[in-house]
């Protein structure tokens, strides 16, 4: 049993940075009231954060902290388990959470993850779910049982049964049997590939003799193909090596016509130039009498000599010119030839060149047959190791055949068992059990409240109700203070259950604004005397704002807004 001790928080929503606590176990029924606004439902979002990271209204974890402060958001939770005792820190700005058991604290090196699943699966045994059906009741955003999808109302059922480790075993063996299918896939392969292997290998040892024989005379014949090849090509080298000596020796004859035609080209450009000067010289006193630049007359007799002895210089070069000519034709025809000669070599060379590249390959492609023969030769001498080869392939399929067989036998356990623990399985027929007592204990408590139906929940969690002035109805026919009152019975069952179960019963009862919307003062009277007198061994609270219910209370807990801080005033007892 889950005994909560009590609980404290600060910075927590509008609560400030003074701590606020609640204890839990001191009285048996208590009524907590205040304004609105006033921090009364506080308590529910402050117990389910410490317990499972999550508020219990719909607010963003970020809201939670108060505004002002805005930093140390702080819950702490106190209970034991089996004289075990068990604090919960958890905090924002800084993150924290913390699970403390007997006075020490558990490793923090596990993920905060691992760590809520730690204090959920194996401390509370109860989801955030199935806690809210057995210890909290209310009027916002609670999801009552029977408004609940069936996959939820079954995980509910089987959290209370403790029955949730079937489907845990079940997932369990659902991943073995896939497993185990791949384990058969790879095998099937395996067992494809070996057969394939010993069909090959079969193949290969009746061959071998006759078509080693073929391939070695074939890579012989390639061989001597190659090397014949392979001569022909050097003999063909001998002979452009043969012409590149004669087409080398020819090329001497034209060297030096490249330097010569050079010499010639510059003879030429200085004959020209001095032809060029001699005409203009000789345009010079042709054309002037008088010196233009100093304006003294020029005498006849030397002008006429000075034209004459130019003339005759220019005749003298424009005949050293047409020699000249000649000369440069001639050399540049050796030129010519000169690098005729040089491509040819170039040409033989490269063709040298390529017929030694193509004697290079032929003469690997010889190596490489050579090492096939020799390849060959030694696995004709070894065909011993060859059968020793299939033996081995043959015991290998038989082994992966006996493999198979195992692993089909245990797939066929194992969907066995995968059955049982189907929803249909083990967990029906537990459930099919308990269905008696919960439809029992259900209108047990709807006829303490003065609500006569027959309520009954079938296998599927459908509920079937009976009356006499009720036909064909559905929980969602009833006016809202019925459905209240089935809700009511739903939760004190679960209760039931629970203590029966003891793995996950609890001390604890919470209800918000329960009498404040649906329940009539009738309906309200026998829902205080079940707190009373029905239900045992329970710390009740109930947060309400309906005048003249205080005296019907053992101790009452007063909250107040001041300065926009929510406070708890005092946790007092009520004089009876």
């Amino acid at each position: 049993m889950i005994t909560f001790k009590n609980i404290r928080w600060k910075n927590f929503l509008s609560t400030g940075n003074q701590w606020t606590e609640v204890k839990f176990n001191e009285s048996e029924n208590t009524i907590i009231i205040g304004a609105n606004g006033s921090g009364k439902s506080t308590i529910l979002d402050a117990l389910t954060f410490s317990l499972f990271n999550k508020p219990f209204r719909k607010i963003n974890k970020p809201q939670l902290i108060n505004s002002v402060n805005d930093k140390d958001c702080s819950v702490e939770v106190e209970f034991d388990i089996k004289g075990r005792e068990y604090k919960i820190i958890r905090g924002l700005k800084p993150t924290k959470f913390e699970i403390w058991v007997d006075g020490k604290m558990l490793d923090q090196d596990a993920s905060a993850v691992d760590q809520q699943k730690q204090l959920e699966q194996n401390i509370l045994k109860l989801n955030f779910k199935s806690f809210t059906q057995i210890v909290i009741l209310g009027s916002s955003t609670f999801v009552p049982f029977m408004q609940l999808p069936l996959a939820h109302r079954r995980e509910v059922i089987e959290d209370l049964l403790d029955i949730k480790i079937f489907s845990s075993m079940n997932y369990l063996i659902k991943d073995k049997i896939r497993l185990l299918k791949d384990d058969i896939n790879v095998l099937d392969l395996k067992k494809d590939s070996l057969k394939d292997k010993i069909k090959m290998q079969q193949n290969f040892i009746e061959s071998i003799e006759q078509r080693s024989k073929d391939d070695i005379s074939s890579r012989k014949k390639k061989i001597k193909q190659f090397a014949t090849e392979a001569t022909e090509l050097l003999k063909s080298n001998d002979e452009l090596s043969k012409k590149v000596e004669e087409v080398s020796h020819c090329i001497k004859e034209f060297e030096g016509a490249g330097k010569t035609l050079f010499k010639y080209a510059q003879l030429k450009a200085k004959i020209q130039q001095k032809e060029d000067t001699s005409n203009e010289e000789a345009q010079f006193f042709v054309n002037n009498e008088v010196c233009p630049t100093c304006t003294q007359s020029i005498e006849e007799s030397f002008r006429v000599n000075r034209i004459a002895e130019l003339n005759t210089s220019i005749e003298k070069l424009q005949e050293g010119l047409t020699d000249l000519q000649s000369k440069i034709e001639e050399e540049e025809s050796r030129e010519f030839r000169f690098n005729e000669l040089t491509q040819e070599v170039v040409s033989l060379t490269n063709e040298i060149s390529q017929n030694n590249v193509r004697v290079s390959g032929l003469q690997r492609q010889c190596r490489d047959l050579e090492s096939e023969i020799q390849k060959i030769t030694e696995q004709l001498e070894n065909r011993n190791a060859e059968h020793e080869k299939l033996k081995s392939f043959n015991e290998s399929l038989q082994g992966t055949y006996e493999e198979l067989a195992t692993k089909t036998e245990s797939i066929k356990n194992h969907d066995f068992v995968y059955s049982l623990l189907k929803d249909g399985g083990v967990k029906t027929k537990i459930i099919k059990q308990y269905l008696p007592f919960i439809n029992k204990q259900v209108n047990r408590y709807l006829q303490l409240m003065d609500f006569f139906i027959n309520f009954q929940l079938d296998e599927e969690f459908n509920e079937i109700i009976q009356s006499p002035i009720h036909a064909d109805f559905s929980y969602a026919s009833f006016s809202e203070g019925e459905k209240m009152r089935i809700d009511l019975a739903l939760l004190f069952t679960w209760r039931e259950v629970a203590r029966f179960k003891n793995s996950v019963n609890t001390n604890l009862l919470i209800m918000d604004e329960v009498f404040d919307s649906s329940l009539d003062g009738f309906g309200t009277d026998d829902f205080l005397k079940i707190i009373k007198y029905v239900i045992g061994d329970a710390n009740v609270f109930v947060i309400s704002h309906k005048e003249g219910l205080y005296d019907k209370f053992e101790s009452v807990i007063r909250f107040e807004k001041v300065k926009g801080f929510s406070r708890m005033v005092s946790q007092e007892s009520l004089e009876k």
